[in-house]
């Protein structure tokens, strides 16, 4: 572990990204959506029935088992309403943690990015996945909210979140899986549909908040969070 901490400090690796195979056994996720691991991951294959992997190159594929089932439900479920396959963007690293560029998040097995594709089915998409019983929240960019709050309607929108970015994918994370007893769940989503609380993301103090979340993102992404102590050995 002390070997790799100058090139972790550089940005140019972190001890989980060096690792290319998950560990063996029964699927568990652990810690937190940004400073976590999963033991027992399953990796995605680069294309199935109504998928596709669009960044293969990063290798960044494998999820607990309710993220892979989900990802293979949709895609049938898009095959069989004759829409264009699904995109699928990162998933995590082999034994998650944290990876060297492009997410703070996706440490755990259980967040995946979606490629929305043709934008006239955004909409049945989103409800697709919102409606899933395994999916506890979808990050949208706060625009496309409004506009779902605009022409949708149901139960599945109170999931679908805003959040900065997210202009050419959303962010799909499931919620704490029952066999994952050290996984750390988010605070519930609040009732309602959020719509009533939107207008706040179009606010000058929004665009502020943006600035600032933006600069600890990006500090956070490479980073090295304070992990468990499984997650320690997962890797040593």
């Amino acid at each position: 572990m002390t070997a790799l901490l100058p090139a972790l400090l550089l940005g140019v690796t972190t001890p989980f990204a060096m690792v290319k195979t998950p560990t063996h056994g029964p699927a568990k996720s652990i810690g937190g959506y940004s400073a976590g691991c999963i033991e027992g991951a399953v990796a995605l294959p680069m294309r199935g029935a109504g998928f596709k992997v669009v960044h293969p190159e990063r290798k960044r594929v494998y999820g607990h088992p309710l993220l892979i089932g989900l990802i293979r439900d949709v895609g049938k479920q898009l095959k069989k309403l004759h829409l264009a396959p699904l995109g699928v963007g990162d998933l995590a690293q082999p034994r998650g943690g944290p990876a060297p560029s492009g997410h703070a998040s996706h440490q755990t097995g259980l967040d995946v990015d979606l490629f929305f594709g043709a934008r006239e089915r955004l909409a049945r998409l989103l409800e697709l996945v919102a409606s899933d019983s395994r999916v506890d929240r979808v990050f949208v960019n706060p625009a496309i909210k409004r506009e779902l709050c605009e022409k949708s309607r149901g139960e599945w929108l109170h999931k679908v979140r805003p959040w900065w970015g997210h202009d050419e994918h959303f962010h799909v994370r499931l919620a704490c899986p029952p066999d994952s007893p050290d996984c750390v769940a988010q605070p519930p989503v609040p009732a309602g549909d959020g719509c009533d609380a939107l207008e706040w993301w179009f606010s000058d103090a929004a665009k502020t908040d943006r600035d600032q979340s933006q600069q600890q993102y990006g500090a956070r992404v490479g980073a090295a969070p304070q992990l468990p102590e499984r997650c320690t050995e997962l890797i040593n």
